[in-house]
C-alpha cells in the first residue's frame, strides 16, 4: 500500500501545468522570482557574466510566458530597438501562413503568380517550377553571387538546379517571398506586419531594406505567440495549424533541421549556411532536442522550447564568429541555461519534477535512474522506463506520478504530459 499513500500524497500537492500567462502591458509584466524558478544564484552570475564577455545588448528568458530574466547591457536598455538580422525571417513565414490561412496567397503555387512572370532569368518553363514553398524552404535551385546574395533583379537570379534538389541559403529568394506577401495582400509589407502581427501582438518594428527592427520586448512576444501554437491569449493569430506545424518541422530531406525559414534542433544532422555539406550532429546538442529557433547574423536569436515552455531572446553583436546562423555561441549559451536549476536531493519524499524532465513532456520522458514506473492518477500502472528513458507518446495529456524502481528510499515525481 506504500504506492497508494505516496500517489495520495502527491495528488495533495502536485502542481498541474498552469495555462501560458499573457502580459496585458510590458509594464505589468509578471515575473518569476529566482526561488520560484529553482535557480541557483552562482549559475545565474555565470550566465550573466558570459552574456557580458560575449557582446549581449539585450537578454530575455519567458518561462510559462512571464518574465524569468530580463537583462541589458551597456547603454543598451528595454526601450532601445535592434535588429533581429535573419532571425526576422521566422516573421515572413509567419506571415505567409496567415496570408495562406485568408486565401490571399497559396504556397503550393508558382511564385511568379504573386511576382508576375519573368522575376528571375530563368527560362519560363523553369521558372513556373519554382513554388512559393521553394522559398520558404531556401530550395528555389537559383544560383546567386555570393558577394551579392540580397540582389533581387533578374540578372542575379540564374538557374541552377531543379527546385527542391538543393539546399541554399539565399537571401535574396528569401526576400521576394516579403514581395509576395505584399502583392497578394494588396498593401505593403510593412502595412500587412502591422495589421496581422504588430498590433494583436503589441510587438512593434519597422523593416528596413528587408531586415526587421525592434525592442528586444517584441521578439519575446512573438516567441510567445510560437509557444502559444499562433493563439494570442484566446485570439488565434496563426489559424492555419497544418501550416503552423509544417513551419517548425523539417520541410525537406537535405537540411533536416531547416522548417519554413526556422532552425529546428533534435534532427541529427544540419547543413550550415554556405557550407555543401551535411553535419552529422545536432543543431545545439547541450538545448532541449525539440527547440526550433530563428537564427540571425551577429548571434540575433530567439529561441523557443515547447516541452520547457521556454522562450529566450539574445540581441547583441558577434558573441563568436561572424556567421549568417549557427555560431559556437549557441553550445555555449545553452550549457549556462542548462545549469540554471539548483540540484536537488530527494530522500524518501515527493517532488514535483527534479529527477524527471522534460516537464511538461509530450512523447518521452527522461528520469535519473535505470529503472521507473509511471501511475495514473488512480493508481494505474501506464508504463515503465528503462535505462534513464520512458515512452509517454502513447497516453493522453494529464498529470502522471514517476516511482524509481531500484531505490532504497521512495523516491517519487509528478510529471505533467501535454
Amino acid at each position: 500500500m506504500l504506492l497508494r499513500y505516496i500517489i495520495g500524497l502527491l495528488a495533495a500537492t502536485s502542481l498541474l501545468a498552469q495555462p501560458l500567462y499573457f502580459p496585458s502591458s510590458n509594464e505589468s509584466w509578471e515575473r518569476l522570482s529566482r526561488t520560484e524558478l529553482g535557480w541557483c544564484p552562482d549559475a545565474i552570475d555565470s550566465l550573466v557574466t558570459y552574456l557580458q564577455e560575449s557582446d549581449t545588448r539585450a537578454f530575455i528568458i519567458l518561462k510559462d510566458g512571464k518574465i524569468a530574466m530580463e537583462r541589458y547591457f551597456g547603454t543598451f536598455t528595454a526601450d532601445s530597438a535592434w535588429y533581429w538580422a535573419s532571425a526576422g525571417k521566422t516573421v515572413t513565414a509567419a506571415l505567409v501562413g496567415i496570408a495562406q490561412a485568408e486565401g490571399k496567397l497559396d504556397i503550393s503555387r508558382p511564385s511568379s503568380t504573386y511576382l508576375g512572370n519573368g522575376w528571375s532569368s530563368c527560362t519560363p518553363s523553369q521558372e513556373a517550377n519554382i513554388l512559393v514553398r521553394h522559398h520558404l524552404t531556401m530550395t528555389t535551385g537559383i544560383g546567386f553571387d555570393r558577394g551579392n546574395d540580397n540582389c533581387t533583379t533578374p540578372d542575379c537570379l540564374r538557374y541552377r538546379a531543379t527546385p527542391g534538389t538543393l539546399w541554399d541559403y539565399h537571401n535574396a529568394t528569401y526576400l521576394l517571398l516579403q514581395n509576395m506577401v505584399a502583392n497578394a495582400a494588396g498593401m505593403s509589407y510593412q502595412a500587412y506586419y502591422s495589421r496581422k502581427l504588430a498590433q494583436p501582438v503589441d510587438m512593434p518594428g519597422l523593416w528596413i531594406n528587408g531586415v526587421l527592427w525592434s525592442k528586444p520586448i517584441a521578439m519575446a512576444r512573438f516567441g510567445l505567440l510560437l509557444l502559444a501554437r499562433g493563439v494570442w491569449n484566446g485570439d488565434t493569430i496563426i489559424r492555419d495549424e497544418s501550416y503552423l506545424d509544417a513551419m517548425i518541422n523539417t520541410s525537406q530531406d537535405l537540411n533536416r533541421s531547416y522548417g519554413y525559414l526556422f532552425w529546428l534542433n533534435g534532427k541529427g544532422s544540419f547543413m550550415q549556411p554556405q557550407i555543401p555539406f551535411v553535419i552529422p550532429r545536432d543543431l545545439v546538442p547541450p538545448a532541449p532536442k525539440d527547440m526550433f529557433a530563428g537564427m540571425g547574423k551577429n548571434d540575433q536569436r530567439l529561441y523557443v522550447v515547447p516541452s520547457q515552455r521556454l522562450v529566450v531572446v539574445r540581441m547583441g553583436d558577434p558573441a563568436d564568429t561572424i556567421a549568417a546562423a549557427i555560431s559556437g555561441f549557441d553550445d555555449e549559451l545553452w550549457k549556462r541555461i542548462n545549469a540554471l536549476p539548483c540540484a536537488t536531493s530527494v530522500s524518501g519524499g515527493v517532488n514535483s519534477s527534479p529527477n524527471a524532465w522534460p516537464n511538461p513532456a509530450s512523447t518521452s520522458l527522461s528520469f535519473d535512474g535505470d529503472h521507473a514506473d509511471l501511475y495514473d492518477v488512480l493508481g494505474t500502472l501506464v508504463a515503465r522506463g528503462e535505462h534513464g528513458r520512458c515512452d509517454v507518446s502513447h497516453l493522453p495529456r494529464g498529470t502522471y506520478y514517476l516511482v524509481l524502481r531500484g531505490t532504497t528510499s521512495s523516491s517519487c515525481s509528478t510529471v505533467v504530459l501535454d
